[in-house]
């Protein structure tokens, strides 16, 4: 008999490729976000409902992955489809006065979409780069506009920064030996530092005349939104202060959530909700080191740092408005899916690079399988001579190396600590993490032929993947500037206590 689902799913792709109209697209990045932090993800406290509507009326993932434990990686996996070891941004993350960035030769999902007309715009954390004149910023890398802080809010002294209305100090002691955090229009530094009880505000006005000035011009765009929440040190301002049971971390949630809920609305307003694609996900799990204010990975072990399941599945949802059917898909997919997928969807030229991402349009449109074979498990500091910590086939995940991290050092689990040192496991540890997503219980499997045949495969796949790498030279090798800290102030005196506007 003849699927007829599928047949109603392929005719609406077919509309909406051959429309004049070609679709819009919101990709929604949150920051140290857990697998079990989000309401439709089970927290019992944490209060989202514009993303839990989202997940009720489109389509939630279970098992969806980021490329590395932490931030600058994982999103240059997320924008060009390649796992961070060929662009080079590795080991760790980028600073305000970091030499390197995402290489401009690399192709982001903008620039995708530029040929094809669309109009772009980033706004948030892009955390990939600042460099000498603005080199890496958003706008030298397919964005037509850009407003945000270029790296992570923490990178800045925080304890003279309000954060919490009407006066409560950021929680903590960030980096206090470089400049105050600057709010970036473009290029232009706008405030510095930054004031975050109006932030969001900021973003959510940028969004709606973006989106708008797009609808009137009947002009495709890309929405890029890589939120700060809920990174440490939390923040909110007066419409998510002190709203939700969670405290500081809940509130900073909520209101990330209420930044969506605008965007929501706009896209309703514009009429151009039944033609716009939005996605959203996170950049690495949680920091579980901040404790009550650190994340929740929920079932999934370790946090942020890790190799574990904690520190790289993500809670992920995709929406489109009456071409998306309401489910939950435990099909395994990754950030890395999300250029190939846009540019399907699109009508876009991929570019001529080897790709680590695969098409998941079956899965969105037909809750259909996924072309993912294999997902590969980096860690923070990934060199060719230990190659994958680990690496899932189908249920199973084998782990080829361990280790703690900082990020998640106060948990129970000793394994998750920093005091937990690298150890090699031969033969791998294997988990069936459909049985165990927890990854308590590794399978024996010595003896048993089947468990063998599934780490051989794995081992050939392995072997297979780390042939075809090659390694990019490391971004964050190349060291930091003082000089190029953003400042608005350049040659103000004495650098970095001068930099205020």
């Amino acid at each position: 008999m003849m699927d007829y689902s599928r047949l109603f799913f392929f005719n609406i792709l077919l509309l909406h490729t051959c429309s004049a109209s070609p679709p819009n697209f919101v990709l929604l990045f949150a920051d140290d976000l857990g697998f079990g932090d989000l309401g439709c993800y089970g927290h019992p406290s944490s209060l989202t409902p514009n993303l839990d509507r989202l997940a009720e009326d489109g389509l939630r993932f279970t098992d969806f992955y980021c490329t590395s434990p932490v931030c600058s990686p994982s999103r240059a996996s997320l924008l060009t489809g390649r796992y961070q070891t060929r662009s080079g941004v590795y080991p760790g993350v980028l600073y305000p006065g970091s030499k390197g960035g995402l290489p401009l030769n690399e192709t982001t999902i903008a620039e995708v979409l530029k040929p094809l007309g669309y109009a772009t715009a980033a706004m948030g954390k892009w955390h990939l780069g600042v460099g000498a004149n603005g080199t890496f910023l958003p706008t030298k890398q397919g964005f037509d506009h850009y407003l945000g802080i270029p790296y992570s809010h923490d990178m800045g002294p925080c304890h003279n920064l309000t954060c919490f209305p009407p006066d409560v100090k950021c929680f903590g002691n960030c980096d206090v030996g470089v400049v105050t955090v600057p709010l970036m229009h473009n290029e232009v530094i706008k405030q510095q530092p930054v004031n975050f009880l109006d932030l969001e505000r900021a973003y959510s006005d940028f969004a709606t005349d973006f989106i708008t000035a797009s609808a009137k011009k009947k002009q495709p765009f890309f929405l890029y939104y890589p939120s700060h929440h809920t990174h440490y040190p939390q923040y909110a301002g007066p419409g998510a202060a002190g709203r939700t049971l969670r405290g500081p971390f809940g509130d900073a949630l909520l209101e990330l959530d209420n930044t969506i809920g605008q965007l929501m609305i706009t896209l309703e307003k514009t009429g151009v909700i039944g033609n716009t694609l939005v996605l959203f996900t996170s950049d690495n799990g949680p920091e579980l080191m901040r404790m009550s204010r650190g994340g929740n990975a929920g079932p999934m072990r370790c946090g942020k740092g890790t190799t574990y399941e904690g520190g790289m599945r993500e809670p992920a949802i995709a929406y489109w408005k009456g071409t998306i059917g309401p489910g939950v898909t435990h099909e395994m997919a990754s950030t890395l899916d999300i250029l190939p997928t846009i540019a399907s969807l699109a009508g876009a030229k991929l570019p001529p690079v080897m790709l680590d991402g695969v098409d998941m349009t079956d899965i969105l449109l037909n809750q259909g399988q996924s072309k993912r074979e294999a997902m590969m498990f980096y860690p923070t500091d990934p060199n060719e001579m230990f190659g994958l910590f680990a690496l899932r086939l189908g249920k199973y995940k084998a782990h080829f190396y361990t280790r703690g991290a900082s990020h998640s050092g106060t948990i129970p689990d000793p394994d998750c600590s920093p005091i937990a040192a690298l150890k090699a496991h031969d033969p791998p540890l294997l988990f069936d993490l459909e049985a165990d997503p927890s990854e308590h219980y590794p399978l024996p499997s010595e003896g048993d032929p089947d468990l063998e045949a599934v780490l051989e495969r794995i081992k050939k796949i392995k072997e297979q993947f780390e042939s075809s790498m090659v390694f990019g030279e490391s971004q964050i090798s190349k060291g930091t500037d003082r000089d190029l800290e953003p400042c608005c102030n350049p040659t103000c005196s004495p650098k970095p206590s001068c930099c205020h506007c």
